[in-house]
């Protein structure tokens, strides 16, 4: 453990943003699996509305430098992309 003073302050910042940082990526880590779950029971309204919220959690975690952008655009890609393929075939 540090003893100067700034190096403390510096440690009690990295705690703040690690917890800060792991609730964002739950949050992410839930909203992710809300789609999934909602897209293998086949109810394509709710995967569509829990897609919505899934694409705000990862901009905004994205936003705060908790992911990296990309990734979160990569995730909210797949998202989507599975989304519309369910609601084609239940089109079909």
């Amino acid at each position: 453990m540090a003893n100067h003073k700034s190096a403390l302050k510096r440690h009690r910042q990295s705690l703040e943003h690690m917890a800060r940082n792991r609730a964002n990526k739950t949050r992410v880590k839930n909203a992710v699996k809300a789609v999934n779950s909602a897209l293998n029971s086949e109810d394509i309204n709710a995967a569509h509305e829990s897609l919505v919220k899934a694409t705000s959690v990862l901009a905004k975690a994205a936003s705060k430098g908790a992911i990296h952008w990309r990734k979160a655009a990569r995730k909210t890609s797949r998202l989507a992309r599975a989304v519309n393929q369910a609601s084609k075939q239940a089109q079909s």
